[in-house]
């Protein structure tokens, strides 16, 4: 049990430790105009170990956010484009006999990196995201008879094109449960807009993001955040959510009952609670408040959440019922 004096010194340091976040946010501001949900979704992941899927139409930075994190971390970026004919050992290496020497030996796929980039992953076949989606759960990779350990930080950020349906293979739900986040990325405004049309027809070099953090400070961040002060009512908080979406008529919201076919699960629960901690170490408290709860919410939450057939022929969306939980339940 934390005191208010174990807060108030935790609070100290996370007032110095938090100031990279702020660093880390202005130098991928140089090159992604706009986009700010998605710039601190990836750092919330990045502090929490969690992995993200991003849902856009194509050409909304998502490839050029990983990569510019990858620079200002100075950590290894990796990128796979997900076809239809990719093999598992694609992505995770493979066993390659030399003939002169008369031995085997392990050639490492492009998942042994700090930053991942899973390029339309609803574009391979099962094999192939199994490979991927155990890697991220696991943190290793089997070789044929070695294991490989994967470097810290290890994030996964996967995209999907939510425009093509032919030719792609939908992730499973139990698969999808194992990301974090999955964050939907909308067009710019028309400021915005107007400023990525002038960054990207003069006739200047592109920006060059230089390392602005280290991997120490992502560390210390990481363990800081995990020493958040998380109250008993908030963590009641948290549960009510996630059981307002496995029993909605158990909180006034028996409307809801014939639009969800199954609810979250508990991973829901620990990623919510990892994420508000997140969100507090950048807001640089070193406690969590109901607002952390409620702006993440919809990003962990939307899917895990089943919907009937009946909520689709009436559009209603995951994100609609959580709405409507966050509203409806009691906030500490």
């Amino acid at each position: 049990m934390q005191t208010g004096e174990d807060i108030r010194i935790l609070n100290e340091k996370i007032q110095h430790a938090a100031t990279f976040t702020e660093t880390l946010r202005d130098a991928l501001g140089k090159v992604i105009i706009g986009q700010y949900e998605m710039i601190d979704r990836l750092i919330i992941a990045l502090l929490s170990n969690g992995h993200i899927l991003l849902e856009g139409v194509p050409g909304l930075a998502k490839t050029l956010a990983i990569k510019s994190l990858a620079q200002a971390v100075n950590a290894k970026f990796s990128r796979i484009q997900f076809t239809p004919d990719l093999l598992p050992a694609d992505v995770t290496g493979t066993m390659i006999y030399n003939q002169q020497r008369n031995e085997f030996f392990v050639r490492k796929g492009p998942i042994f990196a700090n930053f991942i980039l899973a390029d339309e992953i609803n574009r391979a076949p099962a094999k192939v995201q199994s490979a991927l989606l155990e890697a991220m759960q696991e943190k290793q990779v089997t070789i044929g008879d070695q294991t490989y350990l994967l470097e810290e930080p290890f994030l996964v950020l996967a995209t999907q094109n939510p425009l093509e349906q032919e030719g792609t293979y939908p992730l499973p739900e139990a698969q999808v449960d194992r990301f974090m986040m999955k964050v939907i990325v909308n067009y710019p405004d028309k400021n915005e807009e107007q400023l990525i049309i002038r960054s990207q027809v003069r006739d200047i070099p592109p920006t060059v993001i230089y390392p602005v953090i280290n991997l120490d400070e992502i560390n210390t961040g990481k363990r800081l955040t995990r020493q958040i002060y998380t109250d008993e009512k908030i963590e009641k908080y948290i549960v009510d959510i996630v059981f307002a979406t496995r029993f909605p008529e158990q909180y006034g919201l028996s409307k809801l009952k014939s639009t969800i076919s199954y609810g979250a699960s508990p991973r829901a629960s620990i990623n919510l609670a990892l994420a508000a901690k997140a969100h507090a170490f950048m807001q640089k408290r070193g406690f969590v408040i109901p607002d952390d709860i409620k702006t993440i919410c919809k990003d962990v939450m939307r899917h895990r959440i089943g919907l009937t057939y009946e909520a689709e022929a009436e559009n209603i969306t995951a994100e609609t019922i959580v709405s409507e939980i966050l509203r409806t339940v009691n906030v500490p």
